[in-house]
Parts: structure tokens; sequence; C-alpha cells
């Protein structure tokens, strides 16, 4: 049996676009944090649950951004940090697991609040409310683009990640991007809320779109848990281990007996490939090399039996 590994090298997976990604969440945190205060103080200043459900989640928002350029600078300096076996590559992905954790708490607790304020209506100065609402909307729209322009291939909440394997999808930037778009719709439903809480008497609305909110919220946060889940328990990836195999195998004279891949970072996958037939690692790691998603890559060639 003949084994052989990659050549000694630095294990750096790191997005192409990382640096630019942290500046863009750099920026997004100081807007977002800004609004955050307005909206929290102007909810509990005008009593609007619908409001203060969007400043909170906001603050989430804030939190989670704020985690996120931490993981890029932690994952940028230690980078060739020879403790981390595969590099820090998916240190962004662990930043977004926590920041998914401590989401779900907060929907919890702004749907609790709002059901109580369903049983217990408060006054609520409707005008006063849907003018900083309005503002907290335009920021979100703001921070959005900022976002998209590191974002290029967007998937919807439940897409299955495997098959977004060829577009290096850096889910630190990604669950920015969605939180960002969650903070919209609620502007947006809290918007609605005060309008028909002001115009039409549907005060109930208000504590109403409060638990809408927060079912927003729990979504997202469910999908980021589980996305991000997935690459921290180096889970299998379905359609690159099938190119794989059509490269490998093609030929006719080698068979795969043995094949792990999993995601090393937001554009980087490492595998080990167990090999049996005629060709030697070098034939086999030359079939492979059109796998770009393949960062580091061990060859194993047992005789055939």
């Amino acid at each position: 049996m003949t084994q052989q590994a990659a050549h000694a090298h630095d294990h750096v997976f790191l997005g192409h676009a990382h640096d630019e990604n942290a500046r863009r969440t750099r920026w997004v945190v100081a807007l977002t944090a800004v609004t955050m205060v307005a909206e929290i103080v102007a909810g509990s200043v005008f009593g609007s649950m619908a409001l203060l459900a969007d400043g909170f989640h906001m603050a989430t928002h804030a939190g989670a951004l704020a985690v996120a350029a931490g993981a890029y600078a932690f994952a940028r300096r230690h980078a060739h940090d020879r403790r981390f076996s595969f590099g820090t590559g998916k240190v962004g992905d662990l930043a977004g697991f926590a920041s998914a954790m401590v989401l779900g708490l907060v929907a919890l607790g702004i749907a609790l609040e709002s059901g109580m304020r369903l049983l217990e209506p408060r006054e609520v100065a409707f005008g006063q409310a849907t003018l900083v609402a309005v503002l907290g909307l335009a920021v979100n729209l703001v921070s959005a683009l900022m976002l998209s322009g590191g974002h290029h291939h967007h998937h919807g909440p439940g897409e299955d990640h495997h098959h977004a394997h060829a577009h290096g999808t850096d889910n630190n930037l990604r669950s920015a991007y969605l939180h960002v778009l969650a903070d919209a719709l609620t502007s947006v439903l809290a918007i609605v809320a005060l309008l028909a809480g002001r115009y039409l008497g549907w005060v109930w609305l208000d504590p109403l779109m409060g638990v809408v909110g927060a079912v927003v919220i729990a979504r997202w946060s469910w999908s980021l848990m589980r996305q991000t889940a997935a690459v921290l328990l180096d889970t299998s990836n379905p359609a690159l281990e099938a190119e794989m195999r059509e490269h490998v195998e093609g030929p006719g004279d080698a068979l795969i007996i043995d094949l792990h891949v999993w995601r090393v970072g937001p554009e980087a996958h490492a595998a080990i490939v167990s090999v049996t037939g005629t060709p030697d690692a070098g034939t086999i790691r030359a079939r492979l090399a059109p796998v770009h998603e393949l960062a580091h890559l061990t060859v194993e060639c047992q005789p055939a039996s």
C-alpha cells in the first residue's frame, strides 16, 4: 500500500473576498447600532411592541454582525497558525452558529412579550413610532445593499447547501445578509401595524406583528443553525462526491473504495480518497485537478484485488 499526502503548504482557506467582506460588515455594524438604539428607545417611549420587536431584532442583528466582524479578524490573524490543522476557514461558520442560537432565544422573548400585550393592550403613539420604523427600514435597505456587493449568489433560507458547492458560500456574510433582509421585513410589519392602528383603530395589530416578527426571526435562526452546523460537523457533499467519482472512475481503470469530503473554508473543501486499480496517486491527482473546490487532497492507492 502506498500513500501520498499533499505537499507541505499553508492551510489558508479563507474566501477570496475575506477582507472586503470584513470591511463591509464593520460599516453595517456601525450603521445598525445607531438605528437599533433609536428604535428601542422610541418603542419604549411610544409603547409600540412592533417597533420594539424591530429594535430588538436590530440589536441581535448588530450583535451577530459584531460577532461576524470578530470572526473575520480572528480568521485572518490566525490564518497561518499551525495549531489549526485545516486553517481558520470555518471560524465564520462557528460565529454564525452561535449567533443563530442567541437569535432563537431573542425570538422567543419577543413572542412572549407580544402575547402578553395582546392580552393586555397598551397605549401606542402611532405617529412618532411610524417615523422611527420608516428610518429603521431605510437603514435595513442600505445595509442590504452594502452586504449584497460581496454576496453574489443568494439561496433561499431552505435551499440545500449541497447544491451551492460550486459557489463557495461565505456563511459568515450570508448570515449577515439574511439577517438584514429579515430586519427589513420586520420593519415593514411594524409600519403596517402602526398605520393600521393610527387610521383604522386596529391596536391589536401592533402586538400581532410582534409575534409575526418573532416567527421570522426564529425561522432565520433555525435555517442558519442548520446550515452552519452541517459545516461544523463535516457533513458530506453528495454533489461534489459525485463529481469526484466521475473524474476518477470515468476512464474505467480505477474504483473509489473510500471517500471523505468536507468543507474547510467558504471556497475550499478537503478530501481523502482511497482508490484501487492500476492508476498511481499522481494520476488520480491529475484527474481531480479540474475539481477546483478541492484545496487539500490526500490520495491512497491500494493494489487491485
